[in-house]
């Protein structure tokens, strides 16, 4: 396996940033370029095996940024095309960036079928719960009753949960993170490089223009990260607090948050992390954790092993039928089946 020695300015292109300041893309920008070279390491892939692949939104221009091959596609198709280019070129590193309006509406069946198949993709969905570049529309994942361009009197429509939608659509790997938490942004991608199959990790990103702090009641800032979100580690126990002095616990099939201490609960109680348990019924529950109810969920929540990865079967299947074809180049082809000479 190479090193490759690469550093985060490898992988910086020349193009000025044109995000809005404060934009939460900026972190999540920052995150994957010094991700970069650590992935590049672990996969032993080179600076020209990395693709970056957008749809239409804020988040879509992320390639631009990026020094390595990229492809802006249309509304919608970004995971679509990514799926073709994989397939094409299984070799490659395939990185799809997203936003909740692409993936979720107008992309819907696109995302939900590329989770299905689990094409080995990397999408990271960009979530700031607004449709940022055409000026503050409401998006499949706006709170309800959230009054926006197109909601004048609040939106009447249930959001989606990005967890819970790609969980349910039997996803093999699927990672939460906060755009101010570089390093476990960090973390959740050079997890989601590894993964064999479909990652998708959803960035909460603030959009300050058309949906400022639509993630700060539990995101706002470290303190109030650490009181109000909970960052899962596979066998690790589920604690979280200022003190680590709070947890999870399952009570009558429910998820329960506890102080470690108090009403006889114990560090015994509180529910250790499987990240790699097939069974999705846990991880639906903690992917749909809300505050202020519960701590929001967030580093590596699922992540299983399923050798059925759709670009590998896909290539064996073509190697399959090339081996037994009795046609090997264009003159066995004129000449299979039925001849004729014409005197």
């Amino acid at each position: 396996m190479a090193t490759y020695n690469y550093t985060p300015a490898d992988f910086k292109s020349d193009q000025e940033v044109k995000w809005c300041p404060g934009c939460g893309d900026h972190a999540v920008l920052n995150a994957v370029q010094r991700a970069m070279p650590e992935i590049a390491d672990a996969l032993d892939t080179s600076h020209n095996r990395f693709v970056f692949i957008s749809g239409i939104g804020c988040s879509s221009r992320f390639i631009y940024y990026m020094k390595t091959f990229g492809f802006h596609t249309i509304h919608g198709r970004a995971n679509a095309v990514a799926t073709g280019v994989k397939v094409a070129n299984p070799d490659l590193s395939v990185w799809v960036c997203t936003g909740d309006g692409d993936s979720l509406a107008i992309g819907g069946n696109h995302f939900i079928h590329a989770i299905r198949r689990n094409v080995d993709l990397n999408c990271i969905l960009f979530n700031n719960e607004i449709y940022g570049l055409t000026k503050g529309q409401y998006s499949p994942t706006t709170k309800l009753g959230k009054v926006t361009k197109t909601s004048p009197y609040g939106t009447i429509e249930k959001p989606f949960n990005p967890g819970e939608l790609a969980i349910g659509a039997k996803a093999t790997f699927f990672a939460r993170t906060v755009d101010a938490d570089v390093e476990l942004t960090k973390s959740c991608l050079l997890a989601a490089a590894r993964h064999q199959g479909m990652s998708v990790v959803e960035c909460l990103v603030n959009c300050v223009i058309f949906n400022n702090k639509t993630h700060a009641d539990f995101a706002g800032d470290k303190a109030t990260r650490a009181e109000r979100t909970i960052v899962l580690r596979h066998g690790e126990k589920m604690l979280f607090g200022t003190n680590r002095d709070k947890g999870l616990v399952r009570e009558n099939g429910k998820l329960k948050a506890v102080t470690v201490g108090e009403d006889g609960y114990t560090i015994d109680d509180v529910l250790t992390h499987d990240a790699h348990e097939r069974d999705t019924s846990l991880h639906l529950m903690l992917a749909a954790m809300k505050y202020p109810d519960m701590p929001v969920a967030v580093g590596v929540i699922r992540e299983v092993e399923d050798t059925h990865v759709y670009d590998r079967k896909v290539a064996e299947q073509v190697a399959e039928v090339r081996n037994s074809n009795p046609i090997r180049c264009m003159d066995d082809l004129l000449h299979a089946g039925e001849t004729w000479e014409i005197g």
